[in-house]
Order: C-alpha cells, then structure tokens, then sequence
C-alpha cells in the first residue's frame, strides 16, 4: 500500500471537499503558493496522476481517504 504523510493525506481530503488552490494554501497555512505546488506535484508524482480529481479517485481507490 502506497504510504504518504499526513500533510499529503490532507491535501487529500482537501482537493476531496472541492477546496481550490487558493483555499488549499489558506487551510495549510502556507504563505508562498510556489511551496503548496511543489506539494501537489509530489502527491499528484506519488499518485501516478495529473489532476486534482485524478488524485482524489486514487486516493479513494487506494484507501487514503474517505469518499466525501
């Protein structure tokens, strides 16, 4: 089973609950928008996707994260 931390685990949930960039940055309590990218490349790369809603389908699919 894939196994990620639990700032990737709430971004997770996040992208699941519709949240955009800008409300993803606000909930993290990230200043710089170029930090939060850097996180969703790395999850979407983790992932094997390209998009928010590709990584919530993995994510639900692998058991990451609960269907909202």
């Amino acid at each position: 089973m894939l196994q990620i931390t639990p700032v990737e685990r709430l971004v997770l949930q996040l992208l699941a609950e519709g949240k955009s960039t800008n409300e993803l940055a606000d909930c993290l309590a990230r200043a710089d928008g170029g930090e939060l990218d850097a996180q969703l490349k790395a999850l979407f790369s983790r992932l094997g996707v390209e998009t928010p809603v590709e990584a919530v389908a993995a994510g639900v699919k692998r058991g990451l994260i609960e269907p909202v």
